[in-house]
């Protein structure tokens, strides 16, 4: 990869490693559907003004703006719903576990839907990954045990990773059809935060907004950083390299999440883990290089 690349690839990995921590923030006062759709809401704002400002264009066909509505719905609504849901009833590293699969989807979706190549050299890098987050979070499932409501909760993680999958390849799909990042991230995510609000109404939740100051920081925080930064670098990165590839970062994101555990909340680290770590980079170093043999 180019130095570019990886500054791209740095961005997000460690703000979404970030994001795990505040977003626990986020959780109790506001009902989550509610929380994810003022946090696209306001990112979309921000994209908006900064793109008037800039003056770059916004004029888009019809079928162009289906595409931004798609990427809303899937990456910047349903995925964040189904997420932040589950974490009010798992704890976080079985809901990292789960949503590591990930890489998975995004392998075969690419090669479904844009026809990439499904390399031995890629999946070797997704099972190290998956692995590795597993070892990380063992002693999280050690004490984990299914029961009815886990079914429940296990079918949330499942639809958002396959909504943020799904959310991926259309990125990837709108920017081979030249439609710009920043524009298609503004409209998406203010797509994505209004459809939320609107289901939220239907689904008769409380409408309310937090004002404690845990939830304004945090809710600047994801907006700001964990959306407009990370999800702009990273989308600009899948472009470039594919989705099959990009979504190595959301393996190693729950490994910066665990070493700001480490900090703020007294993690304490065991064998397991530090093996966790060891797979991780070691698919992530295949990954790269992978990156570096074919961009």
């Amino acid at each position: 990869m180019t130095s570019r690349q990886y500054i791209l690839y740095l961005i997000p990995t460690l703000i979404w490693g970030s994001t795990w921590y505040a977003i626990k923030f986020q959780l109790g006062g506001t009902d989550p559907l509610v929380s994810v759709s003022y946090r696209f809401m306001l990112a979309g704002i921000i994209l908006f003004l900064f793109s008037i400002i800039t003056g770059k264009n916004m004029k888009f066909t019809l079928r162009e703006h289906f595409f931004m509505f798609l990427l809303g719905i899937s990456l910047f609504g349903i995925n964040y719903w189904f997420v932040y849901k589950a974490e009010t009833m798992l704890t976080c590293g079985v809901v990292a576990v789960i949503f590591s699969l990930i890489i998975f989807f995004n392998i075969v979706f690419n090669a479904i839907f844009l026809k990439g190549k499904i390399k031995s050299e890629v999946i070797l890098a997704a099972i190290l990954g998956v692995g590795g987050t597993f070892l990380l979070f063992k002693k999280e499932f050690d004490n984990f045990s299914l029961n009815t409501g886990d079914f429940v909760v296990l079918f949330f993680c499942l639809g958002g990773l396959v909504s943020a999958s799904l959310g991926n390849i259309v990125s990837a799909y709108s920017q081979k059809k030249k439609i710009p990042v920043i524009q298609s991230n503004a409209f998406g995510m203010t797509y994505g935060g209004i459809l939320m609000f609107v289901i939220a109404v239907i689904l008769d939740k409380p409408i309310n907004f937090n004002t404690n100051s845990s939830y304004l920081i945090s809710l600047l925080y994801l907006a700001v950083f964990g959306s407009i930064f990370a999800f702009s670098s990273y989308l600009k990165l899948l472009g470039e390299i594919g989705p099959d590839r990009a979504i190595y970062i959301a393996l190693l994101t729950p490994a910066i999440a665990m070493v700001i555990s480490t900090f703020f909340e007294g993690y304490r680290w065991n064998i397991y883990a530090f093996l966790g770590i060891v797979l991780l980079f070691s698919g992530n170093f295949i990954a790269l290089r992978i990156k570096k043999q074919t961009t």
